[in-house]
């Protein structure tokens, strides 16, 4: 079920250094080389894939900029902040 702002706001805390931008819940990393960057987003994917809920996924060279929401609810829901707290414990 899709969360108000306030629900996200206050669980906005609970995460490390997550966002609310535009409706979604946004973070952006920085790696030493290209190849880190996709080694981490390999990891993403892999964990994405096991809890059936996706992320967008922007690279460009060393950098790595994650959204999430959901969007059969049409915002952010519990699923979000599940795969942005395991996204945390690889980073």
């Amino acid at each position: 079920m899709k969360m108000s702002d306030s629900e996200v706001k206050g669980k906005l805390r609970e995460l490390n250094n997550w966002q609310l931008s535009k409706g979604k819940l946004h973070k952006e990393y920085k790696f030493e080389t290209f190849e880190d960057a996709v080694r981490f987003i390999d990891q993403i994917a892999v964990i994405a894939s096991s809890i059936n809920h996706h992320p967008e996924i922007y690279n460009v060279y060393n950098r790595v900029t994650l959204e999430l929401n959901t969007h059969d609810e049409g915002g952010i829901t519990e699923k979000d902040f599940n795969l942005a707290k395991h996204i945390d414990g690889i980073s």
